[in-house]
C-alpha cells in the first residue's frame, strides 16, 4: 500500500510521534491488537489505571524496545487505543503497563514494575514448548502475539448433530497421543490427535470434548512426587492464562508460532469424519490466583472488575484455587461473550462445557442470581445460536445445581445424579431400583419442562476414577500427587470386587469385565446425551489415582497398547463400539421427549414400561437389585420410521435371575443383542432369536440388552 494510498484514509496515517514510533489515536474496539492499513490498533481497558503505556519487544527479546505512553486524548471512556505504524508483525510481542494505586483493600493492586499481557492476545508466547524450562528471570513471561489470519478453512462447516444424537468422547490433547504407543509423528498434540480420527471414527462417537486448550502454564505446580522427586505439573490445564489464544505446548508447530492453524486442521479433519468439537472451558478462575499469586495480567490492569473481591479486597474463593473471576460484572460478560464469539467463528468449535459453571450465576458479592445476564447472554447469543452449551452444574463453594441450573431453554449440565446412580446401583448397594429408572429415563425429575438432551450423563470423567479403576479400588490412590493423600473425592462409590488393585485372580478378572459392561451398558441405553472418558473403551488405568491433575506420565496418558497389538483389551473395546453403533442404529433411545409410560401413537403399548423378575411388575422395593425396562419402537424420536422395541435388564445380585419377558405384538419374537457375561455382543440385525422366547436367564452382575423383531434377520 503506497503512502497515497494511506492518505486515501482519514485514519491510514500517523498524527504524531512517540519514542520514535508514528502514531495516532486508534479505535476503541474491538480491544486488543488488530492489524490496520500501515499499522497495529492496540485497545486495552481499565478503569482505575491513571494511564498506560504500550510496551513492545522484539521476538524473544529480553528487554523492550520501545514504550509507548498513551497520550490522555487516546483515552475513550476507560479503553485506552492507539495505532503504531511500521511495526513487523511477525517479529513482534507487546504488552501494557499499567500505573495506578496500590491499595488492596479497596480492590486496586496496580504495580508499574510488571508488563501485562494482553486479555484479548490471540497468540501468547512463552510457553511454546511443553515443560520447556523457561527464563525465570524474564520480566515479561507470558507474551501477547498477532496471529496471521490466513488459515484456508475451504467449504467447512459445523456438522450440526442434533443434541440428542451426540455421544461425547472427553479426552486431553496431549494425554490421548503422548505414550511411546501411540504411533503417531508428533505425540502430544494437536497434529497428534488428528492422526487418530480413524479410531475416532471407528469407535463411533461424534463429538470429542478437549480439555483446556485456552493458553495455561504447566510449569504452575510447587510440588514433586514424594516417592520419584519428579516434577509435578498441572497437566490438565485449569489454570487459565490467556482465554483467546490456543495452547502453544501442545502444537507441534508451537516453537514456529503455528498453533492456531494446527489447532485449525484438527478441528477442520474432525468435522470432515463428522465429529464435533466442544472446549472444556474455564471463566470460573484464573491463573493469578490469591494475594500471593503472580500478576499476569488481569490483577494489573483492573483487578476490582475481573475478580469477585470482599469488602476487604480479599479474593473470594468459590473456585477453590484461589480466586473467582467477577462473571456478571457488565465488562468481564463482554469480555466471555467475545471469547466465545471468538472460538466459535474463528476456530469453528461446536461447543463448551464450562467448568465449575455454578459460579458463572454468581453476583459480585457471591450471591445466586435468580436471573443470571451472562448465562441469558450466553444463551440468546445470534453468533452461539447453534453452539452446544454445557454446564458443570455446581462449584468448589457448595452451590449445587444439578437440575436446577439457570438454563433459558438452551443449557444442557453434566448429570452428577446419573453417575452417583449407576456407581451404586451396579456396586450393589441397596435401594437404588427407582432412582436408577429415572435417571435411565431422562432424568424428568430434575429436566422436567426440558428435553431429556438437557442431561449429559456420565459414569466417568477426567477428575475421577477410570472405568477400569472403579471396579478395581475401593479407596483411591493419590500418593504420587504430593499432597498427603488428602486430594482427589472421597465418595467414589467404587468397588474392587474382591481385590483391591490388578488381580491375576480369573475369577476377579471376569467380574470387573462384567461390571465395566454393565456400566457401558447403562451409560450408552439411557436417555440422555452419553459421555466417554477416553480409554474407558479399554479397560485405561491410573492405579487409583482419582486426581491426575498433575501427572504427566503414564498413569494419564492412553496406552495404545490396550487398543492396538497383541495386548489389546479387544473384548471391551469391541463391547464398547457395538454398543454405541447399537445407540445410534435405535432412535428410540435417543429421543429428546421425556417417556410418559403412555401409548401416545397407537401402537398398543406404552413408550416405556418397567419389569422386573415378572414381566410388568418391577420391583421398587429397597432390597430388589433388579431393573428391566421396554421401549416401544413405534415412538421413536423422529417417528418417520418405527425403530424395533428393545428390552433392558440389569441385574446387580450377586445370584442369577429367571426373567419373565413382556410379550410383544404378533409375529415378533425377542432376539439377543447382548449380554454383559457373554464374550462379545452380536451383529446389529443379525441378532440370534431366544431358545425359550419367553424368558431369559440373566446371570449374576449382569445386564442383557433384547430386540424384538420377526424372526430371522433384519
Amino acid at each position: 500500500m503506497t503512502v497515497e494510498d494511506l492518505r486515501e484514509r482519514v485514519d491510514g496515517y500517523p498524527t504524531r510521534r512517540i519514542n520514535g514510533y508514528r502514531v495516532r489515536a486508534g479505535r476503541p474496539f474491538p480491544y486488543g491488537a488488530h492489524p490496520v492499513p500501515g499499522g497495529i490498533t492496540f485497545s486495552v481497558y481499565s478503569d482505575r489505571a491513571t494511564s498506560m503505556s504500550l510496551v513492545l519487544f522484539e521476538r524473544g527479546a529480553k528487554r523492550p524496545v520501545a514504550e509507548l505512553p498513551f497520550p490522555p486524548e487516546f483515552r475513550v471512556g476507560s479503553v485506552y487505543a492507539m495505532t503504531v505504524f511500521g511495526l513487523d508483525v511477525e517479529n513482534l510481542e507487546y504488552g501494557f503497563r499499567a500505573e495506578g494505586p496500590f491499595d488492596p483493600a479497596a480492590g486496586d493492586r496496580f504495580d508499574a514494575a510488571k508488563v501485562l499481557s494482553d486479555p484479548y492476545a490471540r497468540l501468547v508466547s512463552g510457553r511454546d514448548v511443553w515443560g520447556a524450562e523457561p527464563d525465570w528471570d524474564d520480566v515479561y513471561p507470558y507474551r501477547a502475539r498477532i496471529p496471521d489470519d490466513d488459515f484456508d478453512w475451504g467449504d467447512d462447516t459445523p456438522p450440526g448433530i442434533p443434541t440428542e444424537d451426540l455421544v461425547i468422547y472427553e479426552t486431553h490433547v496431549r494425554g490421548f497421543t503422548r505414550h511411546p504407543s501411540s504411533g503417531v509423528s508428533a505425540p502430544g498434540t494437536y497434529a497428534g490427535l488428528r492422526e487418530k480420527i480413524p479410531y475416532l471414527r471407528r469407535l463411533g462417537v461424534n463429538c470429542v470434548e478437549l480439555l483446556p486448550v485456552f493458553e495455561f502454564d504447566e510449569l504452575d505446580n510447587p510440588r514433586t512426587d514424594p516417592r520419584t522427586g519428579d516434577r509435578l505439573y498441572n497437566y490438565w490445564g485449569y489454570n487459565t492464562v490467556s482465554f483467546f489464544a490456543p495452547k502453544a505446548g501442545y502444537a507441534a508447530t508451537g516453537r514456529f508460532g503455528m498453533q492456531a492453524d494446527e489447532f485449525k486442521s484438527l478441528v477442520k479433519e474432525l468435522h470432515r469424519a463428522g465429529i464435533e468439537v466442544v472446549l472444556d472451558v474455564v471463566f470460573n478462575h484464573t491463573a493469578e490466583g490469591n494475594e500471593q499469586g503472580p500478576t499476569i495480567s488481569f490483577r494489573g490492569l483492573d483487578n476490582a472488575t475481573y475478580y469477585m473481591l470482599t469488602p476487604r479486597g480479599e479474593y473470594y474463593n468459590f473456585s477453590g484455587t484461589g480466586n473467582t473471576v467477577n462473571c456478571n460484572h457488565p465488562v468481564v460478560r463482554d469480555f466471555v461473550l467475545s471469547c466465545l464469539r471468538y472460538w466459535v467463528a474463528e476456530y469453528h468449535v461446536d461447543g463448551f462445557r464450562f467448568d465449575l459453571a455454578a459460579i458463572l450465576d454468581r453476583a459480585p458479592d457471591g450471591t445466586p442470581l435468580p436471573n443470571p445476564p451472562l448465562l441469558e447472554q450466553l444463551a440468546h447469543d445470534p453468533v452461539l445460536r447453534h453452539t452446544k452449551l454445557i454446564a458443570e452444574a455446581w462449584d468448589a463453594a457448595g452451590l449445587y445445581q444439578v437440575g436446577h441450573f439457570p438454563n433459558y431453554g438452551r443449557w444442557s449440565e453434566w448429570n452428577g445424579k446419573f453417575r452417583d446412580a449407576v456407581r451404586r446401583f451396579v456396586k450393589g448397594d441397596a435401594g437404588l431400583v427407582g432412582e436408577l429408572a429415572t435417571r435411565m429415563a431422562g432424568s424428568p425429575d430434575l429436566y422436567q419442562g426440558r428435553t431429556s438432551s438437557a442431561s449429559v450423563n456420565f459414569v466417568t470423567a477426567h477428575d475421577g476414577f477410570t472405568l477400569n479403576d472403579l471396579v478395581s479400588y475401593n479407596d483411591k490412590h493419590n500418593e504420587a500427587n504430593g499432597e498427603g493423600g488428602a486430594d482427589g473425592a472421597d465418595d467414589n462409590h467404587s468397588w474392587n470386587c474382591g481385590e483391591e488393585g490388578p488381580s491375576a485372580d480369573p475369577h476377579v478378572r471376569a467380574l470387573r469385565m462384567r461390571q465395566m459392561k454393565n456400566m457401558l451398558l447403562i451409560l450408552l441405553t439411557s436417555q440422555g446425551v452419553p459421555m466417554l472418558l477416553a480409554g474407558d473403551e479399554v479397560g485405561r488405568t491410573q492405579l487409583g489415582n482419582n486426581n491426575t491433575y498433575c501427572q504427566d506420565n503414564e498413569l494419564s496418558w492412553f496406552d495404545w497398547g490396550l487398543a492396538e497389538g497383541p495386548t489389546a483389551n479387544t473384548e471391551l473395546l469391541e463391547f464398547t463400539r457395538a454398543l454405541i453403533a447399537f445407540r445410534r442404529a435405535h432412535p428410540v433411545l435417543r429421543s429428546a421427549g421425556h417417556p410418559t409410560g403412555s401409548d401416545r401413537v397407537g401402537s398398543g403399548l406404552p413408550d416405556i414400561s418397567w419389569h422386573g423378575v415378572r414381566a410388568g411388575a418391577p420391583d421398587w422395593s429397597s432390597h430388589c437389585r433388579v431393573l428391566a425396562l421396554m421401549r416401544c419402537g413405534r415412538h421413536a424420536k423422529d417417528g418417520t420410521e418405527p425403530d424395533e422395541n428393545v428390552y433392558l435388564a440389569v441385574n446387580a445380585h450377586w445370584e442369577a435371575h429367571d426373567l419373565e419377558l413382556p410379550r410383544l405384538p404378533a409375529g415378533e419374537v425377542w432376539h439377543l443383542f447382548a449380554d454383559t457375561s457373554q464374550a462379545a455382543a452380536h451383529p446389529l440385525g443379525a441378532e440370534p432369536a431366544l431358545e425359550h422366547p419367553g424368558r431369559y436367564h440373566l446371570g449374576p452382575h449382569s445386564a442383557v440388552i433384547l430386540v424384538g423383531r420377526s424372526a430371522g434377520p433384519r
